[in-house]
């Protein structure tokens, strides 16, 4: 049974989804990090959201750690590059606070136009001060959107309802995403030139961080209105507050800041600007939505093996996971082979999908050769970590997917390019859903992978399989199966022997010492 520690404050129903589904699941939310440390080495999960710093340390000791699970959009306080170093899928909840977050963004933009907050503390005061307050209305402004993601567009659709003009700059946003959402996508100095307000919804980046800074809040409109409810990181502060001084930012409505807990900060004595605590997921819908898709996402992932709304593979639903797993262990039996008989220095990893499975989401199918591949160098590689190894070991993979049919309703091949030779292995599925590999190097063979395998190249001449079947006899090895195949007469040939237990290197020796033989390699599956 999956255990799954919840080190921060989560629903009570995504506990029980947790228990329901078959996961073994330990509430201790408020751990110190040296606590942390302490216990998360008995762990395959863990649930976090905000408080929760999973860093280096926290992962060095999660020996069992398959993911870590944020109820929430930002991830922030994940390491997730070293998370994916050590093979651990990181997922977060981006959907589940998205209404709400973009709900708060537009009343932040209402509390802005009418200067609510400081009406509201004169009221209280009993000053009255109804000339004081005099706001704008937002109907016929235009709002300049950065980033129209899935929040930035909910606020661009909130915002077209109050009859603003939307004015939107996001890389990532196609043409035809932009007329579908009913906004004009421009490039940034544009937008910063015509936008009445400007409304943040873009993740931190090296590309985002300090975009609004004091060069760019320069091309503003004089008396431009700024929210932001996405991360404090993207507006640089103190060039913030010189343009609030200097009036070329007529206000700004701040809901993250760089540091937080924000307990003090400038911009907070400063006149003209609204501050809240980062309440933009901060709904009773949301805070329930985000546990309750955590807990189901953490689940499916242990028990299932569905990817969702990862941060660093491949995505899998749970409706594909069946229909994926036999192709996997497929997979995973190629990227082995080809992985203990290659050698060293690959250049170029090939995987060809043809026919049935080349309909299927062949992403973690790649990810699973290339763990299978990269395995016998490295004990600690996975689906998670394989693609970022191989591109740091500066391996070129490469992913073909061919609609047509041959001689199999469903194949993958798998092409491997050392400095030395090129080496091909191809495998499928037949009725039973077991795998099979049916062809290597060229030559067509028909063999089902056992745990202990024998693998010869050798030229084909009679009393060949003879010799080496009297040779494994003399020696007690009892042999399962014999596969063989041959390019043509007398040429090259192969033979794929399971037997009953690992080769001895005595064995393997008088193997190679065969005149025919020309390889000879143990394999284990």
């Amino acid at each position: 049974m999956p255990k799954v520690l919840i080190s921060d404050e989560l629903s009570p129903s995504a506990v029980a989804i947790f228990r329901d589904r078959g996961v073994e699941v330990d509430l201790k939310p408020g751990l110190k990090p040296e606590e942390l440390i302490a216990i998360i080495g008995d762990y395959d999960g863990l649930a976090i959201r905000s408080a929760t710093k999973v860093t280096t340390k926290v992962l060095a000791a999660a020996h069992r750690l398959k993911v870590v699970g944020r109820a929430g959009i930002g991830v922030d306080n994940v390491d997730v590059p070293a998370a994916t170093a050590r093979g651990v899928c990181v997922m977060n909840t981006p959907f589940g606070n998205s209404i709400t977050t973009a709900e708060h963004a537009i009343a932040m933009m209402f509390a802005l136009a009418r200067q609510l907050p400081e009406a509201d503390r004169s009221t209280r005061a009993g000053k009255w001060e109804k000339t004081r307050f005099m706001g704008v209305e937002l109907f016929g402004k235009t709002l300049g959107v950065i980033g129209c993601g899935n929040i930035g567009s909910i606020v661009a659709d909130r915002a077209l309802g109050l009859k603003m003009k939307v004015v939107a700059f996001d890389p990532f946003l196609s043409p035809e995403r932009a007329v579908e959402l009913g906004v004009e996508k421009v490039d940034l100095d544009e937008l910063l030139g015509r936008a009445d307000f400007i409304t943040l919804h873009t993740p931190m980046t090296e590309q985002t961080r300090h975009i609004l800074r004091k060069d760019t809040l320069a091309k503003c409109k004089k008396g431009v209105r700024i929210i932001n409810c996405a991360r404090g990181g993207l507006i640089v502060e103190e060039d913030l507050a010189d343009a609030l001084k200097s009036g070329q930012v007529g206000g700004a409505a701040l809901d993250v800041f760089v540091e937080e807990p924000a307990r003090a900060n400038p911009l907070f004595e400063m006149p003209g600007v609204v501050a809240t605590p980062h309440l933009g997921a901060s709904t009773t819908e949301a805070q329930e939505n985000v546990a309750l898709q955590i807990a189901e996402q953490m689940s499916d992932y242990l028990l299932l093996g569905a990817v969702s709304n990862a941060l660093n593979m491949p995505s899998v639903t749970a409706e594909e996971a069946p229909k994926l797993r036999p192709y996997m262990k497929l997979a995973e039996q190629m990227g082995a082979f080809a992985g203990q008989l290659s050698d060293p220095g690959i250049k170029k990893v090939t995987v060809e999908y043809e026919g049935h499975v080349a309909s299927l989401n062949t992403r973690p199918l790649t990810a699973i050769v290339l763990q299978g591949l990269l395995r016998p160098i490295l004990d600690s590689v996975n689906m998670v970590n394989a693609p970022v190894i191989a591109k740091e070991n500066g391996i070129d993979v490469v992913e073909a997917r061919h609609d047509r049919e041959g001689d199999y309703h469903t194949l993958m091949r798998l092409v491997v390019e050392t400095s030395e030779r090129t080496r091909d292995v191809a495998g499928t599925l037949f009725a039973d859903r077991r795998p099979r590999i049916v062809e290597v190097k060229g030559i067509k063979v028909e063999a089902e992978l056992g745990p202990h395998m024998l693998y010869v190249t050798n030229e084909d001449k009679p009393g060949f399989i003879g010799r080496l079947g009297t040779l494994l006899g003399d020696a007690g090895i009892n042999i399962a199966t014999f596969h063989l195949g041959r390019a043509e007469p007398g040429k090259d040939a192969i033979a794929l022997v399971e037997v009953d237990g690992p080769i001895p290197g005595a064995v393997l020796e008088a193997v190679r010492a065969i005149p025919a033989v020309r390889q000879a390699a143990p394999l284990s599956f």
